[in-house]
């Protein structure tokens, strides 16, 4: 919801061209490369690396903040910011029907029924197109029901950004109960309620308290993860997994982000940091965790090693790395690099 909220760039499909190619370009990139990894390098069964190839596809859209825009009705927004922020909270939702398909495979090995078509027609065709409708009509009733109403009843006099919680729950849970994509669905429904009324200061609000929860309850996730990681989430791994690991993060995602951007207009720096950060966080542990309880795998205790030793090198790389990378890139581009935390931080 948060990063849906902060766009303040209209949806036209040339202008979120970045986007596109991330998603339609470097995500499959990334899942078909991380799967002959699993597959060729580590000894994981086939169905075990997809699977692993489509947990680790999607960025955090609550990790990855810190190269994301900034709060609504902050101006321009620059091509890479935009861009890291539109593709976490879109693939958050479009790497599902990949996690799917691992699951249809490895349930199909064992019965011999036929996968693919009710693939693409059930969890790639109707999943996606029921939760982008859901996410958009949801978002056009709170939008009517926060900023079209007569004025005396309206949600934004309330002045409580929790709006766009309820938003949030309302959105996820209807379709979640119709067995499609809620990630998806809450994305839409925010960028649905964003663009209801573009220029009022309830959208500060809302945008402000779902940070501020956002943030929380990552703090906490990651405090567990900490605690797995004492507890021995890392016992399973084997030598050629840490590498794999790291090849995951150094090369995968920047090799494959920067083949999407091939003929991109951007300069060279505008592509290495979008080619680049592609942070894994908590949300893999969630697509991993989804997918072992409908297909047991003997290589679940490895599989669950490897993606949090991702997750792990991600938050330490590119936590390091992301504030002195985007302060030299807006000092390349032109701007002030202290302006731009600020409108981060003090909501424009």
């Amino acid at each position: 919801m948060g990063a849906g909220l902060k766009i303040d760039r209209v949806f036209d499909w040339r202008r979120w061209n970045v986007t596109w190619r991330l998603l339609g370009i470097a995500m499959p990139l990334s899942i078909a490369a991380i799967t002959a990894l699993g597959g060729l390098c580590l000894g994981l069964p086939w169905v075990a690396a997809l699977l692993l190839g489509a947990t680790l596809a999607p960025t955090d859209p609550v990790l990855a903040s810190d190269v994301q825009v900034g709060p609504p009705k902050s101006g321009e927004e620059d091509e890479v910011r935009f861009g890291l922020t539109s593709e976490a909270g879109l693939n958050d939702g479009l790497a599902f029907p990949f996690v799917n398909l691992a699951i249809g495979i490895g349930l199909a090995t064992g019965t011999g029924k036929p996968w693919l078509a009710d693939w693409i027609l059930h969890d790639v065709l109707w999943e996606i197109g029921i939760a982008i409708a859901a996410g958009w009509i949801i978002g056009k009733l709170f939008g009517w029901l926060t900023f079209h109403v007569p004025t005396e009843s309206s949600l934004a006099r309330t002045g409580d950004g929790l709006t766009a919680i309820a938003a949030t729950f309302v959105s996820y849970g209807l379709t979640e109960v119709a067995n499609c994509y809620g990630f998806l669905a809450v994305f839409v429904t925010a960028l649905t309620l964003r663009h209801a009324h573009r220029d009022h200061d309830f959208h500060h609000d809302m945008h402000d308290i779902t940070e501020q929860i956002e943030r929380l309850a990552m703090m906490v996730l990651l405090v567990l993860m900490g605690g797995a990681l004492m507890r021995g989430l890392l016992s399973a791994l084997q030598w050629m997994d840490v590498v794999a690991a790291g090849a995951i993060i150094l090369l995968v995602r920047p090799v494959a982000g920067w083949t999407a951007l091939w003929r991109f207009h951007g300069d060279r720096s505008e592509k290495l940091v979008l080619a680049f950060f592609g942070i894994r966080g908590v949300g893999s542990f969630y697509y991993l965790a989804y997918a072992l309880n409908h297909l047991p795998l003997a290589e679940s205790e490895r599989l669950w090693a490897i993606v949090g030793l991702v997750a792990l090198f991600s938050v330490l790389l590119h936590g390091l790395t992301v504030t002195p990378a985007m302060r030299a890139l807006d000092r390349g581009q032109g701007r002030d690099p202290d302006a731009a935390g600020r409108s981060k931080t003090c909501g424009g």
